[in-house]
């Protein structure tokens, strides 16, 4: 990128600001998002001496494990499969970290690569101005100013890095007469623990790893839960003689085909759960393994809730048809008591809500390549944490996004030093 040209849009750009007090030129990306896949990537960037800046709308690191996590939570995978590049977990951590052990190596994988994002700056908007070849990133910093202009800022530069992640939002579904329930209805990211829910009738909307984990949190603390499962679900158990089933599947997916691999998948989880049927948890037609690639859905990792389920202490109920004072009418026929809601629907990414490009993501917000070939946009766009791969996935991507940012910032450095003599230099706000 010519240096003239930079500095001619920034004080073009200045001369014309009427609601942006700043407008700030990057020597470097744009990471907007600090969660593990933000920080992943400027660990990256800063092994290779490339300077950025990290956005972040929260306060903290990792928002949704520290704000939007129920308290009983680990790691479904194992920490091996968890860790982010070039930082191993501690070695007394247990194999399935808990939430708050998590946090802390994500605390310490900040601290010693030096990171230190902006917090409490929500990303308004962000543009790709083609003329100049620039990114323009528009943002709103909370703060306590009475004066809403001083809280407005813009950011220009060669590359923007889109780590926001796939469960930025939550999903929240309308249900025909549920503001006549009544009762208290939240989505599980507000979730915390049952203690609440002691001797309540409480309904699960959703069948999902966290449906599962919150149904059976609720039974621990005497609740009574009804599980609402309205399609087939692939229900895994998380350890198969002592060792992770997803370990093993990682194994068979290297040396099998994966219709082979999760056929002997289906044949294990059968001879260890039986058939579930009869409890009301249909399979889908295709196998796990394979429905994970093709929509992204990932199967249930059982760490208690089908022995509750067995027993009848869960209660598997079909599809919602409405809602009324203190019941709700199922698709059955069914009429059932309840005292509290909890939506486990899931996330959704928020990208198309600001990211002005149509070409790259999808309308859902998902990069329209699969993986491994997600990662990289025109004009210096990428995106890290949507690979539906979870951490690890997250992390090839990382390294990815890093190494290619780092080679053309190199190379775009090393021109601009020979021609720096040369250059009229003028001062602009920069990082």
């Amino acid at each position: 990128m010519n240096l003239d040209l930079i500095c001619t849009l920034v004080l073009l750009r200045v001369s014309n600001l009427s609601s942006y007090r700043r407008c700030i030129w990057v020597n470097g990306p744009v990471i907007v998002g600090a969660g593990p896949s933000g920080l992943a990537v400027g660990a990256g960037l800063k092994e290779q001496g490339v300077p950025f800046i990290i956005l972040e709308r929260a306060n903290c690191i990792a928002s949704l494990w520290q704000k939007r996590t129920y308290d009983r939570l680990k790691l479904h995978l194992p920490k091996q499969f968890c860790q982010l590049p070039n930082f191993p977990f501690p070695e007394d951590f247990p194999e399935y970290p808990t939430k708050n052990q998590f946090i802390n190596y994500l605390e310490s994988y900040a601290q010693h690569f030096d990171i230190s994002p902006q917090f409490n700056e929500t990303v308004q908007s962000a543009k790709y101005d083609e003329t100049f070849g620039l990114w323009r990133v528009k943002t709103i910093v909370s703060t306590s100013n009475s004066n809403p202009a001083a809280a407005e800022v813009e950011y220009i530069c060669r590359w923007l890095v889109v780590a926001t992640g796939e469960n930025a939002e939550k999903v929240v579904p309308e249900f025909e007469g549920l503001e006549e329930f009544g009762g208290n209805v939240m989505h599980a990211c507000d979730y915390k623990s049952g203690v609440a829910y002691r001797g309540k009738q409480v309904l699960v909307v959703g069948c999902g790893n966290s449906g599962m984990e919150v149904s059976l949190d609720l039974c621990n603390h005497n609740a009574s839960p009804s599980m609402v499962v309205r399609s087939s679900v692939h229900v895994l158990p998380r350890e198969i003689c002592g060792k992770s089933t997803f370990g093993l599947a990682v194994l068979l997916m290297k040396w099998l085909p994966l219709w082979l691999a999760d056929k002997i998948l289906l044949i294990l989880a059968w001879l260890i759960f039986g058939n579930l049927e009869k409890y009301g948890l249909r399979r889908p037609s295709l196998g796990p393994l394979e429905l994970k690639n093709i929509s992204g859905k990932t199967p249930v990792l059982d760490i208690g809730a089908l022995q509750k389920i067995r027993s009848g202490e869960i209660k598997v109920v079909p599809g919602i048809k409405r809602f009324s004072h203190g019941r709700v009418e199922l698709v059955d026929g069914q009429n059932l008591e309840t005292d509290s809601v909890i939506l486990a629907t899931g996330y959704r990414s928020n990208v198309p809500s600001w990211l002005k490009e149509n070409e790259f993501f999808s309308r859902e917000g998902i990069p329209k390549n699969s993986f491994p070939n997600g990662w990289k946009g025109k004009g210096g766009l990428y995106a890290v944490g949507f690979t539906r791969r979870g951490l690890s996935g997250a992390s090839l991507d990382a390294m990815g996004v890093s190494q290619d940012i780092a080679k053309c910032w190199k190379e775009e450095t090393k021109q601009k030093r020979k021609s720096v003599a040369a250059r009229h230099r003028r001062c602009i706000s920069h990082f």
